[in-house]
Order: C-alpha cells, then sequence, then structure tokens
C-alpha cells in the first residue's frame, strides 16, 4: 500500500543518508510515521489520514448519539447527545453505580406525596435524574421519554412533556438541550405537534414506516428515530433470511425517508436508530444522526477501515420518491396496510411499558 505525504511536510524532512524531495512517495506506514510524526501538525495528518477509526470518521459527517444511560459509555465514546427509553433506565437504576440517583428521587419526594402519587413523582425524577446526569457528560441533548401507556393519549403526553420540561428548568437545564420522546402514533403525533408549538422539542421513537415521517415531518417536530434493527428483525423472522447491510429492510427505510425529507425541504431531522451491526451504520454514513448502542460504538472504534459516505442531501434531493399527501384517515389506513410497522409500533409500546412496570416495581419495592 502506498502513502502520499503532503509536499510543505517533506521538505525538511531528511531520510537516512540523503535528502527526501517534496511530495516523495513513501510506502508503508512505518516509513510514513518516522517522516510525519514529529511535529504536532504532522501527528494530526497522521492521526486522520492513517489512524482515523471510522466512529471518528463518522463523526465527520453523521451526529454520532450515544443510546445508553451508562455513563462511563458516554466518556468512553464522546458523543454529542444521547437518548434514553424506559428499558435503558432499568438496566441502569439496577446498577449499584447509579443506586445513588434512586435514593436522591426517593428522598426528594418521600416527605410531600406517598403511595401511588409518590411513586408517580419518584419515576418522573429518576427519568430526570439519569437526564442531568448525562447532560453533564454529553455537549448536545439527552432524550427523555414520556410514559408507554400514554402512547395514545394527545392530553397525557402534552402534559407529560411540560411535567418534564419543567423538572429540568428547576435545574438550570433550558428545554434546547431536552428532546421529549413519544412514541409515533397518531395521538404521538398530535402531541408533540402541540409541544412544538411551544418550544418542547420532541423525538417521535417507534417509527417504523414513510408514513409516520411524513406525519412528524408535517408536524414540524424536530427530530425523528426510524428503527432500523427492528424492521429488519421483522422481515428476517417472516421471510426466513438474513439481510447484507445493503439489502437491509430497515436502511432502505431509513434512507427513502432522508431522500424525502431533503427533497422536499423538511427540517426534520432523521436519527437511525436500534442498530443491530455495524453494516447498518456504515450504509447510514451521512443520516443527519445516528444513535448507537455502546457494543457497536466499540465495534467502529476499534476499525480504522475507511468509511465512505453514502447519504448526502445532494444526493437525496434528485430521488425519485413522491410527495405523500396525509390526513389522519390516510395515515391511519396506510399504517394499517403496512404490516410491520403497524406490528412493530403495537410490540415497541407494549415492550418499553413492561420495562417501565419493571422499573416502578423495583422502585416500590425502595418506598
Amino acid at each position: 500500500m502506498l502513502f502520499y505525504a503532503p509536499a510543505a511536510w517533506c521538505q525538511n524532512v531528511t531520510a537516512p543518508g540523503r535528502g527526501l524531495p517534496p511530495a516523495k512517495e513513501i510506502s508503508g506506514r512505518k516509513k510514513l510515521r518516522k517522516q510525519v510524526a514529529n511535529t504536532p501538525e504532522r501527528r494530526t495528518f497522521w492521526h486522520n489520514t492513517i489512524m482515523s477509526h471510522q466512529l471518528d470518521q463518522l463523526k465527520q459527517f453523521t451526529v454520532v448519539v450515544a443510546d445508553t444511560g451508562d455513563f462511563a459509555s458516554l466518556k468512553q465514546f464522546a458523543p454529542r447527545d444521547a437518548t434514553t427509553n424506559p428499558s435503558l433506565i432499568l438496566k441502569a437504576a439496577q446498577k449499584p453505580e447509579y443506586q445513588f440517583l434512586v435514593d436522591k428521587a426517593i428522598a426528594d419526594n418521600r416527605a410531600q406525596f406517598q403511595g401511588p402519587e409518590l411513586l408517580a413523582h419518584v419515576l418522573d425524577d429518576l427519568m430526570i435524574l439519569f437526564g442531568l446526569e448525562i447532560l453533564k457528560i454529553v455537549p448536545g441533548r439527552v432524550s427523555t421519554e414520556t410514559d408507554a401507556n400514554l402512547s395514545f393519549d394527545t392530553a397525557g403526553l402534552v402534559a407529560k412533556g411540560r411535567r418534564f420540561i419543567e423538572l429540568y428548568q428547576r435545574h438550570g437545564i433550558g428545554r434546547e438541550r431536552i428532546l421529549i420522546k413519544i412514541a409515533s402514533t397518531w395521538e404521538g403525533i398530535r402531541a408533540a405537534e402541540i409541544l412544538q408549538r411551544e418550544g418542547i422539542h420532541c423525538n417521535l421513537t417507534l417509527l417504523f414506516s414513510l408514513v409516520q415521517a411524513v406525519a412528524c415531518a408535517e408536524a414540524k417536530v424536530t427530530l425523528i428515530s426510524p428503527f432500523v434493527g427492528r424492521i429488519m428483525d421483522w422481515y428476517k423472522a417472516k421471510e426466513k433470511k438474513d439481510f447484507a447491510p445493503a439489502a437491509d429492510p430497515g436502511v432502505i427505510s431509513v434512507k427513502e425517508i432522508y431522500a424525502y425529507f431533503k427533497k422536499f425541504g423538511h427540517a426534520t431531522e432523521v436519527m437511525g436508530a436500534s442498530f443491530r451491526n455495524v453494516g447498518e451504520i456504515q450504509e447510514l454514513a451521512g443520516c443527519d444522526l445516528l444513535t448507537i448502542s455502546p457494543n457497536l460504538l466499540a465495534e467502529l472504534q476499534q476499525s480504522t477501515a475507511p468509511l465512505p459516505r453514502k447519504l448526502s442531501p445532494e444526493i437525496a434531493r434528485d430521488s425519485q420518491i413522491e410527495k405523500l399527501p396525509l390526513d389522519e384517515k390516510k395515515y391511519r389506513w396506510l399504517l394499517n396496510e403496512n404490516a410491520m410497522a403497524t406490528e412493530k409500533t403495537a410490540d415497541g409500546i407494549r415492550l418499553f411499558n413492561a420495562d417501565a412496570q419493571k422499573l416502578a416495581q423495583f422502585v416500590a419495592a425502595k418506598l
């Protein structure tokens, strides 16, 4: 393999026994390292050109978000944002190192409330406390999820979103650093539309189809999270076969949504989520954001293979996708006709609610 050092960096470099002409071709990593590593600028060149791992490469054209409630992972991978959900908070809350957050949420509410009201306030505070700790680490935003059992309750979701923002503001955190996560039901999208008008930013999650994405964009939500891996899971189970990353149904779905948004000028950000392997991530390099679990972030960090950009606004605007006019009737009909999206949205709500109930039981045992 041949590597080239910039001419300006080679002019004062002397090879053993002779001068080295500008832009001299240098063969092999070892020799190039020796020639360019003796100044900070040359060390930067070496790192970016030769040693840059795929996680750093990905960060050049995609905002990397950590899909975790584990603080150590956030420090290790240095994402801009972080996402949480009931499953991640349940897992984190059960770890001894995060017990202090559970204890604080209980202590802060025990004197004011009792019974079911106490439990409800503790659970809300626990979500916020995890968010606050995350915001001490990441420079950007944290996504905090609303209760899954409110997924078909527009008024309930609006109230919960407002409460979360109020709780964050009590701790000095502005709403610009918070994304309220809401399931992509029709009722959830309407709740997000109301919250967005109030300046409360929303992340519409459990999203599995173009129709859900378009409804979110028309409601002017800040961000959507299409679930790549769960889409692939459904097709893998149905068709009894594996998919190469480029042919992955989840990857194809996100590419379609990204192209639609860029072609028709929607400002809503696309954040691919729920990845099963690094191949899916590599195929979506260039997407607005990608939220990635710690184990896959580690895989990207361990590879120095080139990572080409696959998505860009310029390419997307030339796509042949057609505009999709929507109202509630058409939304419900098109979602009903998409068996995968219908089943996975409902399944995701059930799973998040189940983990929320487990978290409630875990906390209730400590009250």
